[in-house]
């Protein structure tokens, strides 16, 4: 009876944390725009798909964009094409593949080991930085970590608990479909590494013969891996390739036929340029060997590193107990050393490991959480997040009191932080109070309740009040005050967040070219016609204008932006290499939907 109730109780509070990560994924959609650097590109290629129907070539003011596959960007224009509403539906995409990942994780935890285990392993992705971070932004990142989690929940569920042909197989789709969000959907393929080195230890639990949807003969059940390692597997690569090929299949087809110089360019960049160069040659974001293991994994995935280096010793002693528990670490160690061998590193590209190592530190803290340095150690957290919960508050009070004291880099946001002083104020002293009330608790409870109390406050608080010191709105209707109807409006230096906001056509001149070029091609433009004025930020060294005449429409994102009209032409401007203009022509006006 006694177990049965805890069990009871374990699923009563897993339902919870469920639904209240759902939640905090959800909160505040709709409440601001798309925040740069990424947000914006997204929403306005997605707005683009919607409103010219050109689903094959996404296109970015009307210049193909070849840097990413296109399915995030086609789920980000169906939802903006079903809700009518960019600022409703831009969020949607990242937030519903957050909880999908958090279901698979939670039933791979209960299927491989128990209801606790499900359980934890859903705190950890409700505290570890990353997670909500990357559910709570519109970028790519989310749904590609979705797709390869599906992907290995599909392997794990054939070679662990199988056979199950069908889930081996839609382990292929996700990866197939991970390929087509961000290159990399492949990454549950090295998952087979370790399955294949510890096959032996992983008996498949129904009859060898017949397989998955068949009858199983009288008589004891066999158990052989023979079961799930078979030709069949053979099978997976034709599933991929033929679900890569729904898209890959028409776009190369419209190339080939008819297709005009840009798309072929799109093609060769998307394909080529964007994949194995990126990966062998990176041309930015570029760190050391090193820089996951010594600068991304300890911020991002704060406490994990520290959990699993502290108790080394019983998680090495799980792993030669555990095959399962091998298998994930493993597969974990392989994504972070694929990574690692590109020049290219970001923090999101580590992401997708983050859902199979959740589940083994669950089954980690499982073991040690009642032993007093586990104590110890939620002590220290507890103390260290009651100080940055002070400091929160405190950075609140001195924007009011002594604004003029802040360290240059936050004097930078001066404005952005006035908005949301109180917020602050409000957040750190709700943060306090809530760390005192579950100081009994768990450890991993109170770091998963202070997370998403967190994020609760700042999506449905500080977002509201931000937005407006995040996006290029004020800028854009100072424009529309300023120029007549008839006026053009082009862009240099060009950023998409204008474009979100544009209420008339707007020429930029390719958001590829070198800045020199771009300005060469604006000079042109501006001395063919009259009424024609170019956007630009004050940063941007231009030749063949005279930027002290221009007219200043205050700040966005950190830098001043002004007008510039005919009167700013220099005599003489060189020649561009190649003539390039684009013109992006909204088809709602005035705000944005």
């Amino acid at each position: 009876m006694t177990t049965t109730t805890s069990d009871a109780s374990i699923r009563r509070q897993t339902l919870f944390w469920l639904v209240a990560m759902a939640v905090v994924l959800l909160a505040g959609i709709g409440l601001r725009f798309p925040w740069p650097a990424d947000e914006p590109r997204f929403a306005q290629i997605a707005r683009e798909m919607v409103e010219t129907g050109q689903w094959l070539f996404p296109t970015r003011g009307g210049e193909y964009y070849p840097d990413k596959p296109p399915v995030f960007i086609w789920l980000s224009a169906l939802f903006y094409g079903l809700l009518g509403n960019l600022k409703l539906s831009f969020l949607l995409p990242s937030a519903l593949a957050a909880i999908g990942t958090l279901w698979l994780v939670y039933d791979l935890g209960r299927r491989l080991w128990n209801a606790q285990t499900a359980l934890l392993a859903v705190l950890v992705l409700a505290f570890t930085p990353q997670f909500l971070l990357q559910g709570k932004a519109a970028q790519m990142d989310a749904l590609v970590a979705f797709w390869i989690t599906l992907g290995c929940y599909g392997l794990l569920r054939h070679f662990l608990t199988g056979p199950h042909w069908r889930w081996y197989y839609v382990s292929w789709v996700a990866m197939g479909l991970g390929i087509m969000t961000k290159g990399v959907g492949f990454l549950p393929l090295l998952m087979m590494l370790p399955l294949a080195l510890w096959r032996k230890d992983f008996p498949c639990a129904a009859p060898h013969l017949p397989a998955e949807g068949g009858t199983a003969p009288a008589g004891p059940k066999s158990r052989s891996p023979g079961a799930c390692w078979n030709w069949r597997l053979l099978l997976g690569l034709p599933v991929m390739l033929a679900v890569i090929a729904l898209w890959l299949g028409p776009m190369l087809w419209q190339v080939h036929n008819g297709g005009t110089e840009a798309m072929v360019a799109y093609r060769n960049d998307l394909l080529f340029r964007q994949t194995g160069e990126r990966f062998v040659n990176a041309w930015h974001h570029v760190k050391p060997w090193h820089y996951f293991f010594t600068q991304a994994i300890p911020t991002v995935w704060f406490p994990l590193p520290v959990l699993l280096l502290v108790f080394w010793r019983p998680l090495v002693g799980l792993l030669r107990e555990d095959p399962k528990l091998r298998v994930l670490l493993a597969w974990v160690g392989l994504v972070l050393l694929f990574f690692s061998l590109s020049s290219g590193k970001r923090e999101v590209y580590i992401l997708p490991a983050l859902p199979m190592l959740s589940l083994v530190v669950a089954v980690l803290w499982a073991q040690v959480r009642e032993r007093a340095l586990a104590l110890k150690i939620g002590t220290v957290l507890q103390w260290l997040l009651m100080a940055l919960a002070v400091l929160i508050a405190g950075l609140g009070l001195a924007v009011l009191l002594e604004p003029q004291r802040l360290p240059s880099r936050l004097q930078d946001h001066s404005e952005l932080l006035g908005a949301v002083a109180y917020p602050l104020i409000g957040l750190g002293l709700a943060w306090l109070v809530l760390l005192v009330w579950l100081r009994r608790a768990d450890l991993f409870v109170r770091l998963a309740a202070s997370n998403l109390a967190v994020w609760l406050f700042v999506s449905l608080l500080v977002w509201p009040l931000a937005d407006p010191y995040r996006t290029p709105q004020r800028q854009m209707e100072e424009v529309e005050q300023r120029l007549p109807g008839s006026a053009e409006l082009g862009l240099l230096y060009f950023k998409e967040q204008f474009l979100l906001f544009a209420q008339r056509p707007l020429t930029h001149f390719s958001y590829l070219a070198p800045l020199a070029e771009q300005e060469k091609n604006a000079w042109i433009w501006m001395r063919e016609a009259p009424r024609r004025f170019l956007l630009v930020p004050t940063g941007a060294e231009l030749s063949c204008f005279d930027v002290s005449r221009a007219v200043s429409l205050g700040r966005a994102h950190r830098r001043e932006w002004v007008l510039l009209g005919s009167e700013t032409l220099t005599p003489v401007c060189g020649s561009p290499i190649k003539a390039e203009r684009f013109v992006y022509r909204p088809v709602t006006h005035g705000v944005l939907p």
